[in-house]
């Protein structure tokens, strides 16, 4: 299996579940952006496919957070891959007024059904979607839709560094 990372706005620190996940081992790999403070929509989905095109589809999971669950979307959309699967961790509602941060092409945020098995993971208190927001987007995906409770926007500043339930959740997709 390969599991290919994509966070979301500014990338995932040393701290942060994702960089965690890419320690432990090679299966694991980040898709670096060239812009993360400003992405560019259009260039993040070139990557994630030029990521997904090195391995067999079928052996592919996609890891996104915040941003980067939006960017999963706007991949499918675009290269209408099927792949083995997605976990959309926190999916940061970009549509809100509160999301003012500089970003192009993310929105309208995707609601078209995933083809293949995806996860939403969302949390009561997460300062970017409202839980009723993930699952509508859970909805819209066509995803299976966990919420873990009051857990932030399930990253390094909510406590979430190694988060062994988000490895129990990924295995959902085998």
């Amino acid at each position: 299996m390969h599991y290919l990372i994509i966070p979301g706005l500014g990338n995932s620190g040393p701290e942060h579940w994702q960089t965690y996940f890419e320690s432990l081992g090679d299966e694991f790999q980040r898709i670096d952006q060239e812009e993360w403070d400003a992405p560019d929509c259009q260039t993040w989905i070139d990557n994630i496919d030029k990521a997904v095109t090195n391995f067999d589809p079928a052996e592919v999971v996609l890891i996104g957070h915040s941003l980067g669950c939006t960017a999963i979307a706007h991949w499918y959309v675009k290269y209408r891959r099927t792949i083995r699967g997605a976990m959309l961790v926190a999916p940061s509602d970009i549509e809100a007024k509160i999301y003012t941060f500089t970003s192009t092409g993310f929105t309208p945020i995707p609601l078209e059904t995933l083809p293949f098995k995806s996860i939403v993971v969302t949390s009561e208190n997460d300062e970017w979607v409202t839980p009723e927001r993930a699952k509508f987007f859970a909805d819209a995906w066509g995803s299976d839709f966990i919420n873990i409770g009051n857990a932030g926007h399930i990253n390094a500043i909510s406590g979430h560094y190694k988060w062994e339930e988000g490895l129990n959740i990924l295995k959902q997709i085998h």
